[in-house]
């Protein structure tokens, strides 16, 4: 079993000092930070428990100035160490690292009362209590340590809370999509780029291939190597400090981000819920609903929680200035100037980095659609409201590509329309469907002799939303058309129920009444031309069923056809042309089309190169 925890807590409350009794090591790794006894940067150790767990710590800045290296390394974490000095009790910078801790949804942990051999029985008795109110006022009822770690007191006992932490902790899944926040990154000599981070959940193994998002960039990158722990290992699973050696790849920024391919939507915006957390102890509200409630602040109007149009975000390892939009009520959109890796329900924290307050981010959706008309805000407040967000960003959207709802982590409604590789929403299609049915109508009136409407050309008067790639709207015509009376035929969607042929309908009752007094005998063009009937109104009137087109402008009647074969059945079989022609009474031009016609319907076939038979 391995975990990592990071520690939390007011400056100089020995924070490093209890890390470094733990474990041995020294989590201060910079010079500055040894002559200064301050922490700057984040710290790494770890340790072996009692049990066989191992566990790393992440030591974090205590120092207000510090804060966004102190989130960076909370981020990830899945519990923290909260650190309290009994010599100076609950501090400014307790509050705002437990804002963080709340506003990132940690609900487990530890509280270590440091430097017990500096405080008599009664302040450590009342250091516990004022902390652990404010611990459980923020989601956090914990057990609590008393130990003075220069002493070695009480350490003991702390590695026996820390198996028992260690042990209740979910176990993660080495098997999910990688999403590595790194939090150093340097070369080392033969070797090359280095990258570290707290592997939470899935497998990182030597050949990988991974997506590395450093500042808005992306690029496909190859591991090459791994160590957890000081050890070179072939896999590292969750959850594991690990570094990671990066096959020829220079200059990686700090706060990027190795990815499992194709396994994360990556967006600058988001549309998010916002929950402000109190940052010190004179405001004792709390964040309700840890797991995604509103709360009662959340239900406040951003304007009147004084959000301001520009804040830092921080998520995971990476923090990013972002704009604030409000949407209405908690709701707002955040947006970036670079790429992020998302998934609906990710936390997150928002900070004004000049009032020191915070935010609680709960994402609702990634990448959503431009707020372009007037009233749109609070249109898309309303939408996020209301529903599952998979429904509701479906309802938004009305489509959106089945690995994307995965990528989201989200799973497709019940009631969805599928289309391929698409999701469509029901609502959505019944108005796409309208518009089909219409436009093939409108088509069919303006030109009562045409074919029906080009497949590409009725996807077009659909209206389909921009983020749909244009290729796929003829195969969306085609499912369209399935729950309708339109037809396509030959790729043009025409309406069968529409029997009119305009100005043509004069001239094919007339030839149709020829037709009916002598089957067989065939109008020449010319006599067509006077009718008014060119390709055009022929090709219409038989697919309307009333005419039938044979090749050298042969036109018959539908049941041409069947009463030829009656004829044909009464004459001595086999049979040549001649008799056919005769038994007929028509010409050679109409007979030879006509009998190629029966020959490719199977009720006659050649005997010889002269001779036919009716087939039985």
């Amino acid at each position: 079993m391995r975990r990592v925890l990071a520690t939390a807590g007011h400056v100089d409350h020995g924070k490093s000092t209890l890390v470094r009794a733990l474990t041995g090591r020294d989590p201060d790794r910079l010079s500055e930070e040894r002559d200064r006894g301050l922490t700057i940067e984040l710290g790494y150790a770890w340790t072996l428990l009692p049990g066989g767990a191992e566990i790393a710590f992440v030591d974090v800045p205590g120092h207000q100035r510090f804060v966004g290296t102190m989130l960076s390394g909370l981020g990830p974490a899945p519990a923290v160490v909260f650190v309290v000095a009994a010599d100076q009790g609950w501090q400014a910078q307790s509050s705002e690292h437990l804002a963080a801790v709340q506003a990132l949804g940690i609900t487990d942990g530890l509280l270590v009362i440091t430097r017990c051999d500096l405080a008599d029985d009664d302040r450590i008795a009342a250091v516990r209590g004022e902390a652990g109110q404010h611990l459980a006022g923020a989601g956090l009822d914990v057990p609590a340590v008393e130990v003075a770690a220069a002493k070695g007191d009480g350490l003991d006992d702390l590695r026996t809370a820390l198996a028992d932490l260690a042990a209740r902790l979910p176990e993660p899944d080495p098997a999910a999509a990688v999403r590595l926040w790194c939090d150093r990154a340097f070369s080392v000599s033969g070797a090359g780029t280095v990258v570290t981070g707290t592997l939470g959940a899935g497998t990182v193994r030597t050949g990988d291939r991974l997506l590395l998002l450093d500042r808005g960039t992306t690029r496909e990158v190859t591991v090459r190597g791994l160590h957890s722990q000081d050890e070179a290992r072939e896999s590292v699973g969750p959850v594991s400090r690990t570094a990671v050696n990066l096959r020829r790849v220079d200059d990686v920024g700090r706060s990027a981000v190795l990815l499992t391919p194709d396994a994360w939507e990556l967006a600058p915006t988001v549309d998010v819920r916002l929950t402000e957390v109190p940052t010190t102890a004179q405001h004792p509200r709390v964040l309700q609903g840890s797991k995604g409630g509103r709360g009662a602040q959340g239900a406040r109007d951003l304007n009147k929680m004084r959000v301001p149009e520009q804040a830092t975000l921080h998520v995971g390892s990476v923090d990013v200035p972002v704009h604030v939009r409000p949407l209405g009520d908690d709701l707002a959109r955040l947006s970036a100037s670079v790429d992020l890796p998302w998934r609906v329900g990710d936390r997150a924290i928002l900070r004004d980095p000049g009032s020191r307050r915070l935010w609680a981010v709960r994402v609702l959706d990634v990448d959503p659609l431009p707020l372009t008309r007037r009233g749109a805000a609070a249109r898309r407040a309303e939408a996020l409201t209301g529903g599952d967000l998979a429904s509701t960003r479906l309802r938004s959207r009305s489509v959106d590509r089945v690995a994307t709802l995965a990528r989201l982590g989200l799973s497709a409604p019940s009631t969805v329309v599928r289309q391929g590789d698409w999701l469509l929403d029901p609502a959505a299609v019944e108005t796409w469907r309208d518009r089909l049915v219409e436009a093939v109508r409108a088509h069919h009136a303006a030109d009562a002799l045409s074919a029906g409407m080009p497949v590409a050309e009725a996807a077009r008067t659909l209206d389909l939303p921009d983020h749909l790639p244009s290729a796929v709207g003829p195969d969306l015509v085609r499912g369209l058309v399935a729950g309708t009376d339109l037809t396509i035929t030959d790729g043009r969607v025409l309406d069968p129920t529409v029997t009119g042929l305009g100005p043509a309908e004069a001239g094919v009752a007339a030839l149709e009444e020829r037709l009916r007094e002598a089957p067989f005998v065939a109008p020449e063009r010319g006599d067509l031309d006077d009718l008014g009937l060119g390709p055009a109104e022929l090709a219409a009137a038989a697919r309307l069923g009333r005419l039938l087109r044979l090749p050298d402008d042969v036109v018959l009647l539908p049941s041409g056809p069947a009463q030829a074969m009656r004829l044909l059945a009464g004459l001595e079989q086999p049979f040549t042309l001649s008799a056919a022609r005769q038994a007929l009474g028509t010409t050679r031009r109409v007979a030879v089309p006509l009998l190629e016609h029966l020959d490719s319907r199977g009720w006659t076939r050649r005997v010889d190169g002269s001779l036919r038979e009716v087939v039985p």
